[in-house]
């Protein structure tokens, strides 16, 4: 509107001639909900259920402790005895899984910052409980989960601890996620196989009927182009910390067992065995989830590449090698549901390649549009994004000149990500289309409604996911 000048002079307006600019949602922010050593920013417990963002494994410790200490491993140091006089000492540790702690957050985060994880969100549920009876309860998960409904910023949901649910309660904690997810339209689920710890005593085909499990009672059939699962679990660098008043070591003399004492005691008594004793519980495999390394995979793709680039053909840092070693056929079998699509991504070692992350399925495996995990996310970020920027014109008139600008911000947006390629087309015609306008998405009763239809469509890239290399003989011309 011009303003009405009151006296002869020269004055300047000045008029914008660029669109409204949308900005870009970050994708790649995690929220871990599980049990933590404290939860305390003033006083004691004052951070349980109450959402906290960090940026490093320096702020965790500080709200929310260290690793759970374990109090069931056993050392047997086998000694070779001469005359009174030791030849040798060869010291084996050892923890059953039955009696490993199940609090495992504290590895997760650490296995998410090594993977190029920045910011993340982290609930805390529940200070650990007490050690042989600390199963996770969903009940406590679910409120930890329904406290992100308000939470605008993470990206994605991460369980770290639900492989110990009963699949049940498993089932049923990641279904409301997925529909927290569906409901939001702003977040993902990366999930871990239920019951694959389990298989470590007997890997191969018995990941298989966990997965098989997993596919059948784990998880249901709705919303399930927001999450993505992954497996094996994986055997990784990080050590475990444990009580020594609660760790004892059995001294076996040329084959002669003697009385087992703590090895807070060996401390004094012999140095050396000591020492030996807790070098073998360094070489105990710390194997944990796939979910936080994951997680941090995804945020290291996201910032290196972008969302629409699938976090796949990636190596996973600090990780020795996956529990389980799978054949190409059992690769098959978890990348192809050919019953209810529900793919499972993955984690194979190659050779003079790492471990790698081998797959990029959501768990809409056979879903034409929202098969894979980067389309899926990259859905997510332009629609969060959208909404975001278009919230400007809430109660702007109904009318052509609003039209022109939403489009016009809009087409600038996509256009930068056509750039970017993320999107495909040799033009930003062929990439994507916005359509907005009365006789285009609006009736008269529309806009009588107080309602702007924006129509958007965009070519989205999509992996490669099978190389075909086709090979003929040719015939010598002469």
């Amino acid at each position: 509107m011009a303003k009405n000048y009151t006296y002869p002079g020269v004055y300047v307006e000045e008029i914008s001639k660029f669109p409204s600019s949308i900005v870009p949602v970050a994708t790649a922010i995690p929220v871990f909900i599980g049990y933590t050593e404290k939860a305390e920013n003033i006083v004691a417990d004052d951070l349980i259920l109450k959402p906290i963002r960090l940026s490093s494994k320096t702020e965790y410790s500080k709200y929310f402790g260290g690793p759970r200490k374990e109090e069931g491993i056993v050392i047997t140091i086998n000694e070779t005895q001469t005359n009174g006089v030791t030849s040798d000492l060869k010291a084996v540790a050892s923890i059953s899984e039955s009696v490993r702690s199940k609090h495992i957050m504290f590895y997760a985060i650490q296995m998410f910052f090594a993977n190029g994880g920045g910011t993340c969100w982290i609930v805390s549920v529940g200070i650990y409980k007490s050690l042989f009876s600390d199963l996770p309860i969903k009940t406590e998960l679910e409120a930890g989960l329904n406290i992100l409904k308000e939470v605008d910023e993470p990206s994605i949901i991460v369980f770290p601890e639900a492989q110990n649910l009963p699949i049940s309660d498993f089932k049923a904690l990641h279904d409301s996620a997925l529909l927290q997810c569906k409901t939001r339209q702003d977040r993902f689920v990366i999930m871990d196989i239920h019951g694959d710890h389990i298989s470590l005593s007997n890997p191969g085909s018995k990941l298989l009927l966990a997965i098989n499990n997993f596919r059948k009672n784990g998880i249901g059939n709705d919303n399930l182009k927001y999450g993505a699962a992954y497996a094996p679990n994986i055997e990784t660098v990080l050590n475990y910390s444990f009580n020594e008043t609660k760790t004892d070591v059995i001294n076996v003399i040329n084959g002669t067992a003697m009385p087992a004492v703590k090895l807070s005691a060996m401390k004094d008594l012999d140095t050396t065995k000591y020492e030996i004793a807790k070098n073998a519980i360094r070489a105990i495999p710390c194997i944990v989830p796939p979910s936080g390394a994951i997680a941090g995979i995804y945020a290291s793709v996201d910032n290196s590449r972008g969302v629409w680039k699938a976090p796949a053909n990636m190596s996973i840092t600090d990780c020795l090698r996956p529990a389980t070693d799978l054949s190409e056929s059992e690769l098959d079998q978890m990348n192809i549901d050919t019953v209810n699509g529900k793919s499972v991504n993955a984690i194979k070692a190659f050779t003079g390649k790492g471990n790698l992350v081998w797959g990029a399925r959501t768990l809409a495996g056979n879903d034409n549009e929202w098969r894979y995990v980067n389309v899926s996310r990259f859905f997510i970020f332009v629609e969060e994004s959208l909404k975001k920027g278009t919230a400007r014109f809430v109660f702007e008139p109904n009318n052509a000149t609003t039209w022109v600008r939403v489009q016009a911000m809009i087409e600038n947006f996509l256009t930068g990500l056509w750039r970017q390629g993320a999107l495909l087309g040799s033009k930003p015609d062929q990439a994507f289309y916005i359509a907005v306008g009365l006789g285009k998405t609006m009736t008269v009763k529309d806009i009588q409604d107080g309602n702007m239809v924006i129509e958007i469509g965009m070519a989205v890239i999509r992996p490669a996911e099978f190389i075909i290399l086709r090979f003929s003989l040719k015939m010598a011309e002469s």
